[in-house]
């Protein structure tokens, strides 16, 4: 994504338009409609994924109760699927190979001039960074960030690739987070939606170290 030049506010730049969402103009721009609509999909896809493992269950048990054991592995899989896809969503906040120790402090010093005194300390604690938007409260991550939805409850993991996978981290984390002040919904457009669903089944994938980060972007998206 190319960067931007942020609002003096540190604010999202109004009107803006990412030039990214022209080679994906088959991609309808997203707003609050519609991701609410994607999240809903996700869950009937996970949900026609899970429901015939669950069946299958429950006809081992009624017609042969011995067959419990087997029974037990069905129910496993359903639980597997959705499991599997928040690790998928969780991957996106992942830290990356790290640069010279020299780039890396540089980077740090300069993403810190983007955001304010909490989102330092979060950075500084977890290495990702919160910023609130129209659509919720973004968690940042070096290759991606994860929307937390009003109230707090559900999540949109997206994918989004750098151009260049050498810069250190607070560079890659700059150059979303600028994007994503530039056009927030133009961002969430050209992203690629890796998973939608409840914010807890992304926090037990998530390392230790970063789930405070989560927690705090669901704190403020519930305020």
């Amino acid at each position: 994504m190319a960067g931007a030049v942020p609002d003096p506010s540190g604010g999202f730049v109004a009107g803006a338009v990412l030039p990214e969402t022209e080679r994906v103009y088959w991609r309808p721009r997203v707003d609050a409609r519609r991701l609410t609509a994607r999240g809903r999909t996700w869950t009937l896809t996970t949900v026609a994924h899970t429901v015939p493992f669950l069946g299958t269950a429950a006809l081992l048990v009624g017609l042969e109760p011995l067959a419990a054991p087997v029974a037990a592995v069905a129910v496993a899989h359903a639980w597997a699927i959705p499991d599997l896809y928040a690790r998928r969503g969780a991957n996106v906040l992942k830290p990356k190979p790290r640069a010279g120790e020299a780039a890396e402090r540089a980077s740090v010093g300069l993403l810190g001039d983007l955001v304010g005194h909490d989102a330092r300390e979060l950075h500084a604690r977890t290495g990702l960074v919160t910023e609130r938007g129209a659509l919720g409260v973004w968690l940042v991550g070096e290759a991606g960030a994860v929307l937390v939805g009003p109230g707090g409850r559900r999540v949109w993991c997206f994918c989004v690739s750098v151009p260049d996978p050498q810069l250190p981290s607070g560079d890659r984390i700059a150059h979303l987070l600028l994007a994503l002040r530039e056009d927030e919904a133009g961002f969430a457009t050209v992203a690629n939606l890796a998973f939608s669903g409840a914010r807890w089944r992304v926090r037990r994938r998530l390392p230790k170290p970063l789930r405070p980060a989560l927690d705090e972007a669901g704190r403020l998206a519930a305020t």
